[in-house]
C-alpha cells in the first residue's frame, strides 16, 4: 500500500505528496499529458523534440543540469505516444532546487534558435542512429503504419520521417509549449523523505503563479474495427529472416487489460514460457522469440516478434507461432501455470515499490489515467484474473482477421 497525500492548486496543477522516511533521498516527477498522438501527421516527431528543448534551460536558469548536480542530484525524461514524463532525484534536504528548476521551465522556457537548431540536430542523429542504420530498426515504423490506419498512433513517438524534425520552426514550439506545459494539464509528485505540508507549500510558492493554459479537448479518431489480416514484406540488410505479427487489443483502462498483460507474460517471460520452450528449445525454429504489449491510452498492440533460424522458412516460422497461440484458445490454462505468472507480476510489483522514484512514477501515471488510488488495487487486478478470463481475452485477440504481420528477409 503505498500512501499519499494530494492537493491541486488554483491554476490546475495536481500535486501528490508520497513520505518516505526510510531514505535520505526525494524523487520529482513531472507528467505533461502530451505525447505523440497529440501531434500533427504533417508534423511527427515533435513531442520528442520537445522533451530534448525542455532541458536547453529557461530564461531565469540557462542551463538545467548544473543546478540540480550541485545540489547531488540527477534527471532525465521520457516520451510515449501519451505522455512526457520529467524526473529528478536528489538528497531530500535539496528538494527545493528541483522545485525552483521545474516550475521555471515551466513558467518562462528560453526559446532559443540556436538551442532549438542543437536539439533538432541531436534528434536526428537519434533518428539515424537507432531508427535507420540499426537492423530491424525501422520496423516500428512499418508496424505502426501497418497496425493503425486513422488513430495518430500510426507513426512512432520518434516522428515518422526525419524531414518534420528537421522543417519545426520556432513558432510551432511555443504554440507547443503554451497549449501543452501548462499546470493544468500536469501532475507532479514528489516521493521521499519529506513532509506533505511542508511540500504542498513549497508547491504553492515554485508553482502557484504560473498561470492555467487552455483546457485540452482531444477529438481523435477511432481506429475502426480491422476486418482482414494485413501482410508486408521487407528486404531489409538484417542479419537474418524475422518475423513481427501485431495483434489488435484492448485499451490500458479496459477491464482486460490485466489478463491481456498476463498473457503476455505466459507466453514471453523466461526461458520456461511458451514461446520460447517450444519454439526455441524445442523445435528449434527461432534463436530469439518475445512478445509485449503496449500499454496506451487508447487501443493497443499485442506483439510477437522472433529471429528465424538459418533455412526455417517464413511460412514454417509463421505457422509455428500461430499454433503456439492458438493453443491457449482451444486449451484452458492451468492453475498451476497461472499462478505462476501471477507471482513473477507480484514479484515484479514489490520490487519496483523499493525505488521511491518508481513510486513517483506510478503514481503520476496512475493519476495521468484518472485516480492515483488505483495504483493500489493492481495487484488485486491481476490476482483476480481467472483461466477462463485468459483463454476468453486470447480468443479475442488472436483472430486472424486482426493481425498484422511484418517478414524481413535478411539480404544476405
Amino acid at each position: 500500500m503505498i500512501k499519499f497525500e494530494q492537493h491541486t492548486l488554483a491554476n490546475g496543477l495536481k500535486v501528490i505528496v508520497h513520505e518516505d522516511t526510510n531514505t535520505a533521498m526525494a524523487a520529482v516527477n513531472v507528467l505533461y499529458k502530451v505525447g505523440s498522438r497529440d501531434e500533427d501527421e504533417n508534423q511527427t516527431g515533435f513531442a520528442h523534440l520537445f522533451e530534448h528543448f525542455m532541458f536547453e534551460g529557461s530564461v531565469n536558469i540557462p542551463e538545467f543540469d548544473s543546478p540540480l548536480q550541485y545540489a547531488s542530484g540527477e534527471n532525465n525524461a521520457f516520451t510515449s505516444t501519451d505522455i512526457t514524463n520529467y524526473y529528478d532525484i536528489l538528497p531530500a534536504n535539496n528538494l527545493e532546487t528541483a522545485l525552483w528548476l521545474e516550475s521555471d521551465r515551466m513558467l518562462s522556457l528560453a526559446f532559443d534558435e540556436e538551442s532549438l537548431r542543437t536539439q533538432k540536430n541531436v534528434v536526428m542523429e537519434e533518428f539515424k542512429e537507432h531508427y535507420i542504420n540499426q537492423p530491424y530498426g525501422d520496423v516500428w515504423h512499418k508496424m505502426t503504419g501497418l497496425a493503425y490506419k486513422v488513430h495518430p498512433y500510426k507513426w512512432p513517438v520518434i516522428g515518422l520521417n526525419l524531414e518534420h524534425i528537421e522543417q519545426v520552426e520556432m513558432q510551432t514550439a511555443k504554440d507547443f509549449f503554451y497549449r501543452f506545459y501548462r499546470p493544468n494539464n500536469a501532475v507532479i509528485v514528489i516521493a521521499g523523505n519529506v513532509k506533505a505540508k511542508e511540500v504542498f507549500a513549497l508547491v504553492e510558492k515554485w508553482f502557484g503563479e504560473i498561470p492555467a493554459g487552455p483546457t485540452i479537448e482531444r477529438n481523435l479518431p477511432k481506429e475502426p474495427e480491422q476486418s482482414e489480416e494485413r501482410f508486408l514484406d521487407v528486404h531489409a540488410d538484417v542479419p537474418v529472416n524475422a518475423i513481427y505479427k501485431a495483434y489488435r487489443m484492448c485499451d490500458r483502462l479496459h477491464k482486460d487489460y490485466h489478463a491481456s498483460d498476463l498473457l503476455r507474460d505466459i507466453f514471453s517471460t523466461g526461458d520456461s514460457s511458451r514461446l520460447y520452450n517450444q519454439l526455441v528449445k524445442e523445435q528449434k525454429l527461432f534463436s530469439t522469440v518475445s512478445a509485449y504489449v503496449t500499454e496506451s491510452i487508447d487501443d493497443g498492440l499485442f506483439l510477437v516478434e522472433g529471429r528465424l533460424q538459418e533455412g526455417v522458412s517464413m511460412e514454417q516460422g509463421n505457422a509455428a507461432i500461430v499454433s503456439v497461440l492458438q493453443q491457449m484458445i482451444e486449451e484452458k490454462i492451468s492453475e498451476e501455470e497461472l499462478t505462476k505468472v501471477k507471482n513473477k507480476i507480484e514479484s515484479y510489483m514489490l520490487f519496483g515499490e523499493v525505488n521511491i522514484l518508481n513510486r513517483a512514477m506510478n503514481l503520476a501515471y496512475f493519476d495521468m489515467l484518472g485516480n492515483a488510488a488505483d495504483l493500489n488495487d493492481e495487484l488485486a487486478k491481476y490476482k483476480a484474473v481467472t483461466a477462463d478470463d485468459i483463454q476468453r481475452v486470447a480468443n479475442q485477440i488472436f483472430q486472424s482477421k486482426q493481425c498484422n504481420t511484418i517478414h524481413y528477409y535478411s539480404k544476405k
